[in-house]
Protein backbone atom coordinates (compact mmCIF):
# COMPACT_ATOMS: atom_id res chain seq x y z
CA UNK A 1 0.00 0.00 0.00
CA UNK A 2 1.56 3.69 -0.85
CA UNK A 3 1.06 5.78 1.45
CA UNK A 4 2.13 9.12 2.12
CA UNK A 5 1.55 12.48 3.76
CA UNK A 6 -0.65 15.06 2.90
CA UNK A 7 2.15 17.82 3.10
CA UNK A 8 1.46 21.66 3.77
CA UNK A 9 1.44 24.93 2.35
CA UNK A 10 4.12 27.51 2.87
CA UNK A 11 3.58 31.06 4.08
CA UNK A 12 4.74 33.65 1.12
CA UNK A 13 5.41 35.98 4.31
CA UNK A 14 9.08 34.23 5.10
CA UNK A 15 11.59 36.10 4.91
CA UNK A 16 15.54 36.04 5.07
CA UNK A 17 16.45 37.73 9.09
CA UNK A 18 12.56 37.90 9.96
CA UNK A 19 11.62 36.71 12.95
CA UNK A 20 8.72 34.47 12.83
CA UNK A 21 5.78 35.41 15.15
CA UNK A 22 5.09 32.11 17.90
CA UNK A 23 1.64 33.40 17.41
CA UNK A 24 0.88 31.64 14.37
CA UNK A 25 1.31 27.97 15.12
CA UNK A 26 0.05 25.27 12.12
CA UNK A 27 1.35 21.81 12.10
CA UNK A 28 0.90 19.24 8.99
CA UNK A 29 -1.62 16.35 8.09
CA UNK A 30 -0.98 13.22 6.59
CA UNK A 31 -2.53 11.13 3.97
CA UNK A 32 -2.60 8.13 5.78
CA UNK A 33 -4.70 9.98 8.55
CA UNK A 34 -6.64 11.64 6.46
CA UNK A 35 -7.96 8.23 4.86
CA UNK A 36 -8.53 7.43 8.86
CA UNK A 37 -11.04 10.48 8.95
CA UNK A 38 -12.84 9.17 6.06
CA UNK A 39 -13.27 5.35 7.71
CA UNK A 40 -14.14 7.08 11.01
CA UNK A 41 -16.82 9.25 8.64
CA UNK A 42 -18.42 5.35 7.73
CA UNK A 43 -17.65 4.21 11.32
CA UNK A 44 -18.86 6.80 13.09
CA UNK A 45 0.17 27.99 21.04
CA UNK A 46 1.16 31.63 20.50
CA UNK A 47 0.10 28.90 24.02
CA UNK A 48 -2.45 30.85 25.26
CA UNK A 49 -3.60 28.20 27.54
CA UNK A 50 -0.14 27.94 29.20
CA UNK A 51 -0.69 30.74 31.43
CA UNK A 52 -4.18 29.37 32.17
CA UNK A 53 -2.78 27.06 34.97
CA UNK A 54 -2.09 30.10 37.14
CA UNK A 55 -5.11 32.05 35.88
CA UNK A 56 -7.31 29.55 37.05
CA UNK A 57 -6.15 29.35 40.31
CA UNK A 58 -6.08 33.05 41.37
CA UNK A 59 -8.53 35.57 40.40
CA UNK A 60 -7.02 39.18 39.96
CA UNK A 61 -7.37 41.79 37.96
CA UNK A 62 -4.89 45.33 38.39
CA UNK A 63 -4.80 47.03 41.45
CA UNK A 64 -7.40 49.27 42.46
CA UNK A 65 -6.78 52.71 44.31
CA UNK A 66 -7.77 50.56 47.56
CA UNK A 67 -4.95 48.44 46.96
CA UNK A 68 -1.68 49.56 48.97
CA UNK A 69 0.67 47.70 46.81
CA UNK A 70 3.57 48.14 49.33
CA UNK A 71 1.63 46.48 52.25
CA UNK A 72 1.04 43.58 50.27
CA UNK A 73 2.64 40.25 51.50
CA UNK A 74 5.37 39.23 48.86
CA UNK A 75 3.35 36.32 48.38
CA UNK A 76 0.25 38.19 47.75
CA UNK A 77 2.19 40.00 45.06
CA UNK A 78 3.79 37.20 43.15
CA UNK A 79 0.22 35.44 43.17
CA UNK A 80 -1.24 38.41 41.63
CA UNK A 81 1.77 39.19 39.18
CA UNK A 82 1.40 35.40 37.60
CA UNK A 83 -2.46 35.61 37.87
CA UNK A 84 -3.39 38.75 35.98
CA UNK A 85 -3.63 37.77 32.25
CA UNK A 86 -3.15 40.82 30.86
CA UNK A 87 0.32 42.06 30.18
CA UNK A 88 -0.09 45.78 30.98
CA UNK A 89 -1.75 45.63 33.71
CA UNK A 90 0.50 43.04 35.34
CA UNK A 91 3.44 45.25 35.28
CA UNK A 92 2.16 47.56 38.42
CA UNK A 93 2.73 44.02 40.81
CA UNK A 94 6.05 43.55 39.06
CA UNK A 95 7.37 46.54 39.65
CA UNK A 96 5.93 46.32 43.41
CA UNK A 97 7.84 42.82 43.76
CA UNK A 98 11.00 44.54 42.99
CA UNK A 99 10.38 47.26 45.32
CA UNK A 100 9.55 45.02 47.91
CA UNK A 101 12.16 44.70 51.37
CA UNK A 102 11.70 41.07 51.72
CA UNK A 103 12.19 40.63 47.78
CA UNK A 104 15.41 38.55 46.82
CA UNK A 105 16.22 35.94 43.81
CA UNK A 106 16.45 32.90 46.75
CA UNK A 107 13.04 33.92 48.28
CA UNK A 108 11.03 34.58 44.82
CA UNK A 109 12.51 30.87 43.84
CA UNK A 110 11.02 29.66 46.60
CA UNK A 111 7.60 31.69 46.55
CA UNK A 112 7.00 30.13 42.39
CA UNK A 113 7.72 26.77 43.61
CA UNK A 114 5.98 26.15 46.15
CA UNK A 115 2.86 29.05 46.94
CA UNK A 116 0.46 27.15 44.76
CA UNK A 117 -1.98 25.28 47.21
CA UNK A 118 -4.43 22.29 46.60
CA UNK A 119 -7.17 21.22 48.12
CA UNK A 120 -9.73 18.72 47.78
CA UNK A 121 -10.84 17.57 44.14
CA UNK A 122 -13.32 15.43 42.27
CA UNK A 123 -11.98 11.80 42.20
CA UNK A 124 -12.92 9.10 39.92
CA UNK A 125 -14.30 8.82 36.69
CA UNK A 126 -15.10 12.25 35.19
CA UNK A 127 -16.05 12.46 31.64
CA UNK A 128 -16.58 15.40 29.49
CA UNK A 129 -14.79 17.54 31.42
CA UNK A 130 -14.76 21.19 29.38
CA UNK A 131 -12.10 23.16 28.55
CA UNK A 132 -11.63 26.70 26.37
CA UNK A 133 -9.12 26.64 23.31
CA UNK A 134 -9.57 29.45 20.85
CA UNK A 135 -12.62 30.76 22.61
CA UNK A 136 -14.41 27.55 21.90
CA UNK A 137 -15.56 24.67 24.56
CA UNK A 138 -13.74 21.57 23.98
CA UNK A 139 -13.59 18.38 26.11
CA UNK A 140 -11.26 15.83 27.55
CA UNK A 141 -11.83 12.80 29.72
CA UNK A 142 -10.35 12.37 33.72
CA UNK A 143 -9.59 9.86 35.68
CA UNK A 144 -8.53 10.53 39.00
CA UNK A 145 -7.29 7.64 41.42
CA UNK A 146 -10.04 7.54 44.28
CA UNK A 147 -7.18 7.67 47.05
CA UNK A 148 -5.98 10.50 45.44
CA UNK A 149 -3.89 12.86 48.02
CA UNK A 150 -3.65 16.38 47.02
CA UNK A 151 -0.25 16.47 48.90
CA UNK A 152 1.08 13.72 46.83
CA UNK A 153 2.08 14.22 43.42
CA UNK A 154 1.21 11.84 40.74
CA UNK A 155 2.19 11.08 37.03
CA UNK A 156 -0.16 12.25 33.84
CA UNK A 157 -0.57 10.04 31.02
CA UNK A 158 -2.64 12.21 28.06
CA UNK A 159 -3.63 9.63 25.28
CA UNK A 160 -5.20 10.48 22.24
CA UNK A 161 -7.96 8.23 20.86
CA UNK A 162 -8.07 7.20 16.98
CA UNK A 163 -10.76 7.83 14.21
CA UNK A 164 -14.77 7.10 15.09
CA UNK A 165 -13.79 6.97 18.96
CA UNK A 166 -13.81 10.00 21.92
CA UNK A 167 -11.44 10.86 24.54
CA UNK A 168 -14.33 9.22 26.75
CA UNK A 169 -14.29 6.13 25.14
CA UNK A 170 -10.94 6.14 25.66
CA UNK A 171 -10.82 7.10 29.38
CA UNK A 172 -12.99 3.91 29.45
CA UNK A 173 -10.58 1.57 28.15
CA UNK A 174 -7.64 3.05 29.66
CA UNK A 175 -8.34 3.89 33.24
CA UNK A 176 -8.63 0.10 33.98
CA UNK A 177 -5.21 -0.12 32.30
CA UNK A 178 -3.04 2.06 34.30
CA UNK A 179 -4.09 1.22 37.36
CA UNK A 180 -4.51 3.64 39.97
CA UNK A 181 -1.30 5.17 40.99
CA UNK A 182 -1.76 7.51 37.61
CA UNK A 183 -4.22 10.54 36.73
CA UNK A 184 -5.21 9.80 32.94
CA UNK A 185 -6.64 12.67 30.59
CA UNK A 186 -8.18 11.63 27.29
CA UNK A 187 -9.12 15.15 25.39
CA UNK A 188 -11.67 14.49 22.44
CA UNK A 189 -11.07 16.06 18.64
CA UNK A 190 -12.87 15.53 15.86
CA UNK A 191 -12.25 12.15 14.06
CA UNK A 192 -9.00 12.11 15.86
CA UNK A 193 -7.29 15.27 13.34
CA UNK A 194 -4.48 15.56 15.92
CA UNK A 195 -2.29 16.35 13.35
CA UNK A 196 -4.00 20.27 13.32
CA UNK A 197 -2.97 22.99 14.95
CA UNK A 198 -6.00 23.45 17.32
CA UNK A 199 -6.03 19.66 18.18
CA UNK A 200 -1.99 20.75 19.44
CA UNK A 201 -3.19 23.20 21.56
CA UNK A 202 -6.34 21.12 22.39
CA UNK A 203 -3.69 18.60 24.26
CA UNK A 204 -1.74 21.51 25.68
CA UNK A 205 -4.88 23.07 27.34
CA UNK A 206 -6.12 19.84 28.63
CA UNK A 207 -2.43 18.84 30.87
CA UNK A 208 -2.76 22.99 32.01
CA UNK A 209 -6.47 21.95 33.27
CA UNK A 210 -5.27 18.96 34.50
CA UNK A 211 -2.35 21.16 36.15
CA UNK A 212 -4.68 23.32 37.95
CA UNK A 213 -6.51 21.45 39.99
CA UNK A 214 -4.10 18.56 41.03
CA UNK A 215 -0.44 18.48 41.52
CA UNK A 216 0.98 16.42 39.14
CA UNK A 217 4.76 15.47 38.89
CA UNK A 218 6.26 18.06 36.54
CA UNK A 219 8.98 15.39 35.80
CA UNK A 220 6.82 12.19 35.14
CA UNK A 221 3.39 13.28 32.26
CA UNK A 222 3.59 10.82 29.45
CA UNK A 223 2.23 11.38 25.85
CA UNK A 224 1.00 8.37 23.95
CA UNK A 225 -1.99 7.42 21.22
CA UNK A 226 -3.55 5.02 19.05
CA UNK A 227 -4.17 5.39 14.98
CA UNK A 228 -4.77 8.79 14.22
CA UNK A 229 -4.05 8.91 18.00
CA UNK A 230 -0.16 7.78 17.36
CA UNK A 231 0.09 10.34 14.42
CA UNK A 232 -0.69 13.02 17.18
CA UNK A 233 1.38 11.23 19.54
CA UNK A 234 4.67 11.75 17.02
CA UNK A 235 3.89 15.41 16.05
CA UNK A 236 2.87 17.14 19.40
CA UNK A 237 5.83 14.72 21.09
CA UNK A 238 8.24 16.04 18.60
CA UNK A 239 7.22 19.90 18.86
CA UNK A 240 6.98 19.86 22.66
CA UNK A 241 9.31 17.21 23.76
CA UNK A 242 10.78 18.95 26.51
CA UNK A 243 7.36 18.82 28.31
CA UNK A 244 7.06 14.80 27.94
CA UNK A 245 8.92 12.26 30.42
CA UNK A 246 8.10 9.70 27.43
CA UNK A 247 6.68 9.13 24.16
CA UNK A 248 4.72 5.96 23.16
CA UNK A 249 3.11 6.04 19.46
CA UNK A 250 0.86 3.15 18.64
CA UNK A 251 0.12 2.25 15.15
CA UNK A 252 0.43 5.63 13.75
CA UNK A 253 3.19 7.34 11.32
CA UNK A 254 4.92 10.10 10.01
CA UNK A 255 5.92 11.00 6.48
CA UNK A 256 9.66 11.10 6.07
CA UNK A 257 9.57 15.11 5.35
CA UNK A 258 9.30 15.62 9.33
CA UNK A 259 12.03 13.24 9.67
CA UNK A 260 14.13 15.87 10.40
CA UNK A 261 11.42 17.07 13.87
CA UNK A 262 12.47 13.32 15.60
CA UNK A 263 15.89 15.18 16.55
CA UNK A 264 13.79 16.96 18.91
CA UNK A 265 13.24 13.68 20.79
CA UNK A 266 17.06 13.64 21.57
CA UNK A 267 16.50 13.71 25.32
CA UNK A 268 12.94 12.22 25.51
CA UNK A 269 12.44 8.27 25.24
CA UNK A 270 9.90 6.88 22.73
CA UNK A 271 8.40 3.70 23.02
CA UNK A 272 6.51 2.61 19.58
CA UNK A 273 4.10 -0.17 18.89
CA UNK A 274 2.95 -1.66 15.04
CA UNK A 275 1.51 -4.52 14.32
CA UNK A 276 3.05 -6.28 11.28
CA UNK A 277 -0.50 -7.20 9.56
CA UNK A 278 -1.58 -3.56 9.80
CA UNK A 279 -3.64 -2.32 6.79
CA UNK A 280 -4.60 0.94 7.69
CA UNK A 281 -1.44 2.08 9.10
CA UNK A 282 0.96 -0.11 7.16
CA UNK A 283 4.06 -0.99 9.48
CA UNK A 284 6.83 0.24 7.21
CA UNK A 285 5.82 3.89 8.98
CA UNK A 286 6.85 2.70 12.03
CA UNK A 287 10.02 0.29 10.88
CA UNK A 288 10.75 3.74 8.80
CA UNK A 289 10.81 5.85 11.68
CA UNK A 290 12.43 3.19 14.52
CA UNK A 291 15.43 3.12 11.64
CA UNK A 292 15.48 7.32 11.43
CA UNK A 293 15.79 7.12 15.38
CA UNK A 294 18.21 4.23 15.24
CA UNK A 295 20.98 7.01 12.83
CA UNK A 296 20.10 9.53 15.08
CA UNK A 297 21.14 7.83 18.13
CA UNK A 298 17.67 8.69 19.96
CA UNK A 299 16.94 6.13 22.20
CA UNK A 300 13.72 4.00 21.67
CA UNK A 301 11.94 0.49 22.15
CA UNK A 302 10.25 -0.94 19.15
CA UNK A 303 7.35 -3.46 19.39
CA UNK A 304 6.20 -5.34 16.26
CA UNK A 305 3.54 -7.68 16.94
CA UNK A 306 1.92 -10.50 14.09
CA UNK A 307 -1.29 -10.54 16.57
CA UNK A 308 -5.31 -9.61 14.63
CA UNK A 309 -8.06 -8.56 16.18
CA UNK A 310 -11.91 -9.74 14.91
CA UNK A 311 -12.92 -6.63 13.96
CA UNK A 312 -9.46 -4.38 13.31
CA UNK A 313 -7.12 -6.86 12.09
CA UNK A 314 -3.90 -5.65 12.79
CA UNK A 315 -4.66 -2.22 13.56
CA UNK A 316 -5.21 -2.54 17.41
CA UNK A 317 -3.31 -2.37 20.74
CA UNK A 318 -2.87 -6.18 22.16
CA UNK A 319 -3.57 -6.60 25.84
CA UNK A 320 -0.43 -8.99 25.59
CA UNK A 321 1.99 -5.53 25.33
CA UNK A 322 0.40 -3.72 27.88
CA UNK A 323 2.59 -5.12 30.76
CA UNK A 324 5.80 -4.41 28.98
CA UNK A 325 5.00 -0.86 28.30
CA UNK A 326 3.43 -0.03 31.85
CA UNK A 327 6.37 -1.39 33.16
CA UNK A 328 8.93 0.92 30.56
CA UNK A 329 7.10 4.59 31.35
CA UNK A 330 7.09 3.85 35.28
CA UNK A 331 11.07 3.83 34.98
CA UNK A 332 10.69 6.61 32.64
CA UNK A 333 11.33 10.17 34.05
CA UNK A 334 12.00 14.09 32.10
CA UNK A 335 15.29 15.32 32.98
CA UNK A 336 14.28 19.26 33.00
CA UNK A 337 18.09 20.62 32.22
CA UNK A 338 19.80 17.99 30.26
CA UNK A 339 23.61 19.49 28.88
CA UNK A 340 22.42 18.96 25.86
CA UNK A 341 19.33 20.04 23.75
CA UNK A 342 18.67 19.61 19.90
CA UNK A 343 15.84 21.73 18.49
CA UNK A 344 14.30 22.01 14.91
CA UNK A 345 11.72 24.21 13.99
CA UNK A 346 9.51 25.26 11.19
CA UNK A 347 8.82 29.22 11.11
CA UNK A 348 5.68 28.42 12.68
CA UNK A 349 6.76 26.71 16.03
CA UNK A 350 9.19 29.23 17.21
CA UNK A 351 8.83 29.31 20.75
CA UNK A 352 10.64 27.93 23.89
CA UNK A 353 12.33 24.41 24.18
CA UNK A 354 13.56 23.59 27.53
CA UNK A 355 16.17 26.09 27.73
CA UNK A 356 16.71 27.47 24.39
CA UNK A 357 14.85 28.85 21.65
CA UNK A 358 15.16 30.17 17.95
CA UNK A 359 13.90 33.82 18.07
CA UNK A 360 14.24 34.80 14.21
CA UNK A 361 15.52 32.54 10.45
CA UNK A 362 15.96 32.50 7.40
CA UNK A 363 13.23 31.92 5.22
CA UNK A 364 12.43 27.97 6.46
CA UNK A 365 9.07 25.63 5.53
CA UNK A 366 6.11 27.04 7.57
CA UNK A 367 3.46 24.30 7.98
CA UNK A 368 -0.25 25.55 7.64
CA UNK A 369 -3.24 23.73 9.74
CA UNK A 370 -5.04 23.49 6.50
CA UNK A 371 -5.46 20.17 4.69
CA UNK A 372 -3.79 20.18 1.23
CA UNK A 373 -2.05 17.28 -1.13
CA UNK A 374 0.39 20.36 -1.99
CA UNK A 375 4.34 20.30 -1.43
CA UNK A 376 6.21 23.74 -1.11
CA UNK A 377 10.48 23.18 -2.56
CA UNK A 378 10.68 24.66 1.33
CA UNK A 379 9.28 21.21 2.49
CA UNK A 380 9.95 18.74 -0.05
CA UNK A 381 13.84 19.91 0.72
CA UNK A 382 13.53 19.99 4.34
CA UNK A 383 14.53 23.53 4.71
CA UNK A 384 14.22 23.68 8.44
CA UNK A 385 15.74 26.03 11.28
CA UNK A 386 18.18 24.13 13.63
CA UNK A 387 19.97 24.59 16.81
CA UNK A 388 21.86 22.04 19.19
CA UNK A 389 23.69 23.16 22.18
CA UNK A 390 25.54 21.68 24.56
CA UNK A 391 27.49 22.54 27.58
CA UNK A 392 30.32 20.75 27.04
CA UNK A 393 32.79 22.18 29.95
CA UNK A 394 31.78 23.81 33.21
CA UNK A 395 30.11 27.10 31.99
CA UNK A 396 31.13 26.64 28.21
CA UNK A 397 27.89 26.09 25.57
CA UNK A 398 28.78 25.62 22.35
CA UNK A 399 26.40 26.04 19.89
CA UNK A 400 25.79 25.09 16.39
CA UNK A 401 22.69 26.40 14.05
CA UNK A 402 21.56 25.95 10.51
CA UNK A 403 19.16 28.48 9.13
CA UNK A 404 19.11 30.76 12.68
CA UNK A 405 19.99 34.21 12.82
CA UNK A 406 19.22 35.30 16.43
CA UNK A 407 18.18 32.76 19.77
CA UNK A 408 18.52 32.81 23.24
CA UNK A 409 19.40 30.90 26.26
CA UNK A 410 17.34 30.32 29.59
CA UNK A 411 19.68 30.10 32.08
CA UNK A 412 19.81 28.81 35.96
CA UNK A 413 22.03 27.30 38.76
CA UNK A 414 21.77 23.90 37.24
CA UNK A 415 23.15 24.80 33.85
CA UNK A 416 26.09 27.01 34.90
CA UNK A 417 28.02 28.77 37.81
CA UNK A 418 26.52 32.56 37.99
CA UNK A 419 29.61 33.25 39.91
CA UNK A 420 31.99 32.29 37.11
CA UNK A 421 31.95 33.70 33.53
CA UNK A 422 30.55 32.20 30.64
CA UNK A 423 31.38 31.43 27.03
CA UNK A 424 29.21 30.78 24.38
CA UNK A 425 30.59 29.33 20.96
CA UNK A 426 28.41 29.68 18.05
CA UNK A 427 29.40 27.81 14.86
CA UNK A 428 33.17 27.66 15.70
CA UNK A 429 33.24 31.87 17.12
CA UNK A 430 32.67 33.23 20.16
CA UNK A 431 29.43 35.19 20.47
CA UNK A 432 29.94 35.82 24.63
CA UNK A 433 32.30 35.73 27.18
CA UNK A 434 31.86 37.28 30.50
CA UNK A 435 29.58 37.51 33.51
CA UNK A 436 25.79 36.42 33.84
CA UNK A 437 24.31 37.90 36.40
CA UNK A 438 20.80 36.32 37.86
CA UNK A 439 17.90 38.49 38.35
CA UNK A 440 14.33 38.39 40.24
CA UNK A 441 12.44 40.57 37.24
CA UNK A 442 13.74 37.89 34.29
CA UNK A 443 13.06 35.02 36.91
CA UNK A 444 9.45 36.05 37.06
CA UNK A 445 8.73 37.28 33.56
CA UNK A 446 9.94 33.85 32.22
CA UNK A 447 7.91 32.16 34.56
CA UNK A 448 4.57 33.88 33.82
CA UNK A 449 5.25 33.44 30.28
CA UNK A 450 5.47 29.86 30.62
CA UNK A 451 2.87 29.62 33.08
CA UNK A 452 4.52 27.34 35.37
CA UNK A 453 7.41 26.65 37.83
CA UNK A 454 8.78 23.13 36.68
CA UNK A 455 12.00 24.81 35.29
CA UNK A 456 12.88 28.49 36.44
CA UNK A 457 14.96 30.79 34.42
CA UNK A 458 17.08 34.03 36.08
CA UNK A 459 18.86 34.46 33.41
CA UNK A 460 19.09 34.64 29.43
CA UNK A 461 21.33 35.19 26.50
CA UNK A 462 19.99 36.27 23.68
CA UNK A 463 22.26 36.44 20.83
CA UNK A 464 22.40 36.99 16.98
CA UNK A 465 24.34 34.47 14.68
CA UNK A 466 27.76 35.92 13.01
CA UNK A 467 27.99 35.46 9.19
Amino acid sequence: MSVRVLRTRLSRRACPRMCFSPHRIWLPVSRLAMRLWLVGLVVGWSMTACSGAWAQTTTSGAATGSDRMSDLPLVTLVERYLATTDRVQAEPWLRAILAHTDTSLARVSHLLRSYRPYGPAAVGMLPGQPVQVRGKTLSYGLFVPRAHDADVALPLVVCLHGAGFTGDAYLERWASRLGDDVILACPTFTMGAWWTRIAEELVLATINDVRATYRIDPDRIYLTGMSNGGVGAWIIGMHHAPLFAAVAPMAGGIDDVLFPFLANLRQTPVYVIHGSRDAIMPVQLSRAITSELTRLGIAHTYREHDRSHPHAGGHFFPRQELPALLEWLGKQRRHPYPRRVTVVRDASHLEDFGWVRIDATDRIAMFSERMVDHVDALIHNRVYASLDATITRPNHIDVQVTRVRRYTLLLNEALVDFSQPVTVVTNGRTTFDGQVSPHVEVLLREARRRGNADRLFPARLTMDVPF
